[in-house]
């Protein structure tokens, strides 16, 4: 990878034009709104990295042309699919889509479609797979150092006030997609990260893919207009049987997120012995830095990533039923296409007992 061309200036552009730079990549930022670009030169890019890289390169999108390896799509969910096609035409080795895929009634299966044809590589941002403690315990998983896992439990709680102060020009919820759960946002949407961790680690402990879907939501509408879930959780269950909880919503604070300030965990537990604890050193930027160096590795090297194009489809079709069984009060069993065709096979309801 040498160039990069990210569409959309504002926080997760921010931290992705700032990754690139570190890794040496030459850097095209581009933005619909003059006004997002000049906040990303002036303010966001400098208060967190401390000045502005005058080696990034600010254009409206009309005026990015020529070829980039990768493209970085950092806008609000209803709009990755349509850039994502139209970056898709452009033949880069590798496309990177934000999290999550699409709103949850989104149509995805022509992308998937296009995707499945083309020689660029797709992938969607769930960075927290390709961290250094996911692949940690995914590999013991794998392994088979606790022996076959009966159960697993994946919890995102964390109060969106940290993402407000990070998109200081919204007021809250409702200035964006963050506020509505039809457009990508809401708990289910913007804490996805937990639906996909739980996802990648039964396939690490080989259970396959999760087969039903029972979700209990907290949805709320607020006086400025915003509508959005601020509790989502969930009981899965694989193909294999496997039984398991995740649990993701905007409203706990503190937040319940790793184990200290700049670092995460791994802890294994055995009765009648001491913890096993191993600790990460990490910053924010880590996060982003990790991630570019994944896709670099995997085009590189032609394997498969967890960020594959096809892990998010996975994700997305989740979230979509997740607020498919609250809206029934049903258990929904997802019918399993084979994982790298279209958006997932269709969802059919089931009545709870």
């Amino acid at each position: 990878m040498n160039t990069v061309r990210i569409v959309g200036a504002g926080s997760i552009g921010t931290h992705h034009a700032h990754a690139a730079r570190q890794l040496g990549w030459s850097v095209t930022v581009t933005d619909v709104s003059e006004a997002a670009l000049e906040r990303m030169r002036r303010d966001l890019y400098p208060s967190r990295y401390g000045a502005w890289d005058e080696a990034i390169t600010q254009l409206s999108p009309d005026r990015a042309q020529g070829h980039f390896d990768l493209v970085i799509i950092g806008t609000p969910p209803d709009s990755h699919v349509p850039l994502a096609l139209a970056a898709l035409s452009e033949s880069p080795v590798a496309i990177l889509i934000e999290k999550p895929l699409a709103p949850p009634a989104a149509t995805v299966e022509q992308l998937a479609a296009r995707a499945a044809d083309s020689a660029t590589r797709v992938f969607v941002g769930y960075d927290h797979v390709v961290g250094r403690a996911a692949q940690m315990i995914a590999r013991e998983l794998a392994a088979g150092v606790v022996g076959r896992p009966l159960t697993i439990d994946v919890e995102f709680r964390e109060h969106w006030a940290g993402i407000f102060r990070a998109h200081p020009w919204l007021a809250g919820p409702a200035d964006s997609y963050l506020g509505f759960s039809e457009a990508g946002g809401g708990a289910a949407g913007e804490h996805s990260h937990a639906m996909n961790l739980w996802q990648f680690f039964a396939e690490a402990a080989g259970a396959g893919r999760v087969r039903q879907v029972q979700a209990a939501m907290d949805y709320i509408s607020t006086s400025d207009g915003a509508a959005y879930d601020r509790l989502c959780l969930l009981l899965l269950r694989t193909e294999s049987g496997l039984l398991g909880r995740v649990v993701q919503d905007v409203v706990t604070l503190p937040a319940e997120l790793g184990c200290k300030p700049g670092a995460d965990a791994v802890i294994l537990r055995r009765p009648d012995q001491e913890d096993d604890v191993r600790i990460i050193h990490k910053t924010r930027p880590d996060d982003f830095i990790d991630e570019l160096r994944h896709i670099e590795r995997c085009c590189r090297d032609g394997v498969p990533s967890p960020i594959d194009l096809r892990h998010g489809l996975e994700t997305q079709r989740l979230i979509r039923a997740a607020h498919e069984t609250a809206r029934l009060g049903t258990r929904i069993t997802l019918d399993l296409a084979p994982p790298e065709g279209g958006d997932g096979a269709p969802i059919r309801s089931q009545q709870h007992v």
